[in-house]
């Protein structure tokens, strides 16, 4: 029987190496706009974020956006949007990648109060379903169709 790794890039998936932070999230190394940057893999944020201090650092154009963002223990959040960026995860990227800049003050502080690195930004839903993602949890690998 082939193991999970193996089928997985037999069908075109890239494998990539997933960091349990003391927090117990899965943090990975991403290039948005050729700029390296440590994100949190949330499964349960709907969009990919990046923090406001991440504009110059990644080469975002931003616009405000009426949406306001939650979550973290924080609600009604400003956001601004920045679309039209590359996002690379490994050997998987993507074009055109929407992501929504917010202050992640909230989420580094809860972080950086359990002796865990601040982070760059959150890899969410919207970019786990382009790359139909499957997270080997026991192993700690993220696959992504190329």
């Amino acid at each position: 029987m082939n193991s999970l790794k193996d089928f997985l890039l037999n069908k075109g998936y890239t494998k990539i190496k997933l960091h349990l932070t003391r927090t117990n999230h899965f943090a990975i190394i991403a290039k948005i706009n050729g700029q390296k940057g440590l994100f949190i893999l949330d499964t349960g944020a709907s969009s990919s974020c990046v923090g406001f201090e991440g504009i110059d650092t990644f080469k975002l154009e931003a616009t405000d956006s009426d949406i306001k963002a939650a979550g973290a223990g924080a609600t009604n959040m400003f956001t601004q949007i920045s679309k039209r960026n590359t996002l690379k995860i490994g050997k998987w990227k993507k074009n055109r990648v929407a992501l929504i800049l917010f202050n992640l003050t909230h989420v580094n502080t809860a972080l950086t109060n359990h002796d865990a690195k601040p982070v760059d930004g959150i890899i969410g839903a919207d970019v786990l379903k382009k790359g139909k993602a499957v997270i080997d949890y026991e192993k700690k690998y993220l696959y992504l169709k190329m």
